[in-house]
């Protein structure tokens, strides 16, 4: 026998006779490639933990502050004369009345409040405190009136807004050095305002009209609101849902149980998988193209964007769709072929049910996707500034409405700060509607799901 020979023998007896429970060199790196590969998972999880606390943060610090609102509580006096010259309450003499003349008699009723009170206006005459009341309150009052003419000639107790800067004293948003270099509000208006906080003519409370409201011009943001958006939301979710639903689960049934493998489906499978990966603003062009400037449908109406939604979500749906289908064992459609059920009736009353629960949560999910998208809206014109609530369907699809996201954007891009406050409270009303779709898929997969 050789050297080498011998060597070899050793070589291998050796390895036979190591014990299981000794840790080699190939076992100890393995098992710290292992450790450093949970620290890396870990580290990863804590920091997109760490970037979601961050965000919610810094939208909740910024936004929550905008459910709050302060008011000027005072007693107006309507007067006949100013409000109804001619006094036959006749509501086309009404319908004349302007701000400008509401405006001097919310200016005596705040002067006449502080002087019962014995509030000293110390710098701040009459004029300038009448500014500290929202440029919207006249309006307010012009429409309290209009809506009911016979309290012309009473005294009428109205929780009128603060000026946005008034507001924003109290929010943290203006202190006295910034209100120094403020051309909006003086150190002398919010030094009148502490008084009238503490004499309880200014009030701060919850803000329902942020929810009802609709969007305000740039020199009133105190009472911009979000009611026309969620209303034009609500209507192009409810068109998205009519649609896409039917749509995409006929398509979805049709190319998993019915269609042919051949090279036309397989193309029409890849374009559905391409479609899904489109970005969205490509379906706002071809929004724009075909149902404003080809059909002639009216620009920033419902209508529009929930076709727009629609042709965006049909991908995610027939592809969640398609999936629950084949999750459903073929044992079950054979079952249903061997007691002699057609195959259509072997899908609807068997396989259909089954995968409801998967199609339900692919299609809450889609339209979750919708409501959050602000691209394809922008282009076909639904950043425009909408005063009016549209109409009730079917013909408020065709009215001039916003959308959630769109008016956050819209938001964003004014000056004022206040905007900034409005625009993170929407984005709050945004992530608590997505959170409630999310949810009602989980409950409704669970409440439907059947074991087999």
């Amino acid at each position: 026998m050789t050297d080498l020979t011998a060597e070899t023998s050793a070589s291998a007896s050796h390895k036979q006779n190591r014990s299981l429970f000794e840790v080699g060199e190939r076992t100890r790196k393995r098992h710290a490639s292992e450790r450093r590969f949970r620290r890396l998972g870990l580290a990863a999880v804590i920091f997109g933990i760490l970037a979601l606390v961050g965000l919610m943060a810094s939208i909740l610090s910024n936004g929550l502050s905008s459910f709050q609102q302060t008011y000027v509580a005072i007693d107006v006096f309507l007067d006949p004369a100013k409000l109804d010259k001619n006094g036959n309450r006749d509501p086309a003499d009404i319908q004349k009345i302007t701000t400008f003349t509401i405006n001097p008699l919310i200016q005596a009723a705040l002067k006449k409040t502080m002087e019962d009170r014995g509030i000293e206006a110390d710098g701040v005459n009459a004029k300038k405190a009448f500014e500290m009341i929202s440029k919207e309150a006249p309006a307010d009052v012009r429409r309290y009136v209009l809506a009911d003419p016979g309290e012309i000639g009473k005294t009428v107790s109205f929780e009128l807004l603060a000026n946005g800067r008034i507001d924003g004293y109290y929010k943290g948003r203006v202190t006295m050095d910034s209100a120094a270099l403020d051309r909006n509000v003086s150190p002398e208006q919010l030094l009148l305002a502490d008084k009238l906080k503490q004499a309880g003519i200014l009030q701060s409370r919850f803000n329902w009209s942020f929810l009802t409201a609709p969007d305000a011009s740039d020199t009133r943001p105190e009472a911009a609101g979000l009611g026309v958006a969620i209303l034009g939301s609500a209507y192009m979710m409810l068109i998205v849902l009519v649609l896409a639903l039917p749509i995409g689960v006929a398509a979805s049934i049709y190319l998993e149980e019915f269609a042919p493998r051949n090279r036309w489906t397989d193309l029409i499978e890849v374009n559905i998988s391409n479609l899904a990966a489109v970005p969205s603003i490509v379906f706002g062009i071809l929004g724009l193209a075909i149902f404003i400037n080809f059909v002639g449908l009216p620009q920033s109406a419902p209508v529009v964007g929930g076709l727009v939604l629609t042709l965006m979500t049909l991908p995610t749906i027939i592809i969640a769709t398609r999936a629950a289908l084949k999750a459903v064992p073929p044992s079950i459609r054979d079952a249903a072929l061997g007691i002699g059920a057609s195959k259509m009736q072997a899908i609807f009353h068997h396989v259909l049910p089954l995968a409801a629960p998967g199609i339900l949560t692919g299609t809450i999910i889609g339209l979750a996707q919708a409501l959050g998208e602000t691209a394809p809206l922008l282009l076909i014109g639904m950043v425009a500034f909408v005063r009016e609530y549209p109409g009730a369907p079917p013909e408020g699809f065709f009215d001039p409405a916003s959308a959630l996201p769109v008016q956050v954007y819209n938001w964003t891009q004014r000056g004022d700060p206040a905007f900034v406050e409005r625009a993170s409270g929407a984005i709050i009303v945004l992530l608590v509607f997505l959170l409630l779709m999310n949810a009602i898929a989980v409950l409704l997969r669970r409440r439907f799901e059947r074991r087999w």
